[in-house]
């Protein structure tokens, strides 16, 4: 499968100095790295080989020099290699000279978060997105923002069954899990996957007090994935001070277990909330720590219900920001909600400060009424509002009303 920011990150090597591939473990950033070098003739430090982590350590000015880029794989596990590319490119700041990855977000690290400032460009590289497992060019937020509404609604009516949603919620999009030919073996692999990152990821960030409690905390903001962030609840039921559960979520959010969704348009209205909404990064991962199959989600009870949304909600959030991670000119995303209780799932807004916001409904049809929250946040934006769209399991996509859509939630990867 091909990774759509392949073609972004070299791109912007051509303007960079630095660019920093960051996002989980095991989501393909390391073979993301040997096609750039193949590219462009650099040359690798893998920072997860003990023989070349001991020598950047020894010596990290000679380790960076050379010809063509140098590819840092995992630099946070030696963060003093930043102090000798600094070096570097106070004697020549051209671009390309250098590109990195890394397991754990930038600014989490007090060292790293000051040595490029002004000199690195950040990309995220996430779990595969539908579009790139099917292998298809597909991209619904940029349809949406150049006036591609119509294109959208008038495509062939979606195929996908309500099974088969759930199937690509519970199989996430991390490259080993999907190359496992089991559900007990992708369990497994999940199992694992969460273990480590806690287990290694996290103690090199941080020594942690209370090991023990950090599974318990993922498993409770998991509860609350695509829901308003309660702090105050997860400290609760895990017996930790408000501070420390305050402290652990962002340790979970910087090595990219959890993903907080900022409020948006906190001064668009006085009743606007300003508290983010949390979401695990991959929808398989927290099907699985919720213990979620495809059974229990294809009941039809108000509980297999509630979670099927919260999961569907969290699968096409995450979806929608894999595409904006590979546009230019994107200048927030977050939800929006008023303490009168009209919400919006997710808001994008360019930099020209034009704005495409979605619904997202785990059934297969949209009553007028759930779409309130668009319909107020349309009056509230203006003309700068382009499209509301209403995301849902249903068959066609069709206008609702002005610039008011409903879409199946399969366009974001199929072609039209």
């Amino acid at each position: 499968m091909e990774r759509r920011v392949l073609s972004v990150a070299l791109d912007r090597m051509r303007d960079e100095p630095v660019v920093l591939l960051e996002g989980p473990r095991s989501v393909g950033k390391s073979t993301l790295l040997q096609a750039i070098a193949r590219s462009t003739n650099g040359h690798i430090l893998d920072l997860d080989d003990v023989a070349t982590l001991e020598a950047v350590a020894t010596d990290p000015a000679t380790m960076v020099e050379g010809q063509g880029p140098v590819c840092v794989d995992e630099y946070q596990r030696a963060p003093i290699v930043l102090d000798a590319i600094k070096a570097e490119l106070n004697r020549s700041s051209q671009p390309g000279q250098f590109v990195l990855t890394g397991s754990a977000r930038h600014q989490s690290l007090p060292t790293a978060a000051q040595a490029l400032t002004g000199r690195l460009h950040r990309m995220a590289v996430l779990p595969f997105a539908q579009s790139e497992i099917e292998g298809v060019n597909a991209s619904l937020l940029s349809r949406l923002f150049d006036g591609g509404v119509a294109d959208a609604i008038g495509g062939r009516p979606s195929p996908t069954t309500r099974a088969d949603y759930i199937e690509r919620i519970v199989r996430g999009g991390f490259p080993l899990a999907l190359s496992r030919t089991s559900a007990t073996a992708r369990h497994r692999w999940f199992d694992d996957y969460v273990r480590l990152t806690l287990e290694r990821d996290v103690r090199d960030l941080s020594r942690v007090r209370q090991a023990h409690a950090l599974p318990l905390v993922l498993e409770r903001l998991a509860g609350q994935t695509a829901q308003v962030l309660n702090i105050s609840a997860v400290a609760q039921k895990t017996n930790l001070e408000l501070n420390t559960a305050r402290d652990y979520t962002r340790l979970l959010e910087a090595v990219f277990l959890i993903q907080l969704l900022p409020a948006w348009g906190k001064t668009l209205t006085s009743r606007s909330s300003s508290t983010p909404k949390v979401h695990v990064l991959d929808s398989g991962v927290a099907a699985r720590l919720l213990r979620l199959t495809p059974d229990k989600l294809t009941r039809r009870d108000p509980t297999s219900l509630t979670e099927l949304g919260h999961l569907m909600e969290t699968f096409v959030v995450g979806e929608l920001l894999k595409e904006k991670s590979w546009m230019d000119g994107i200048a927030g995303v977050g939800h929006w909600r008023t303490y009168d209780g009209d919400e919006v799932d997710l808001v994008v807004e360019r930099d020209d400060g034009a704005v495409v916001a979605f619904e997202i409904k785990a059934a297969g049809r949209v009553p007028g009424d759930d779409l309130r929250g668009l319909r107020k946040l349309r009056d509230a934006v203006g003309e700068a509002f382009l499209a509301g769209v209403a995301l849902y399991t249903g068959e066609r996509g069709y206008t609702v009303e002005d610039r008011l859509h409903v879409l199946p939630i399969d366009r974001l990867w199929t072609t039209l």
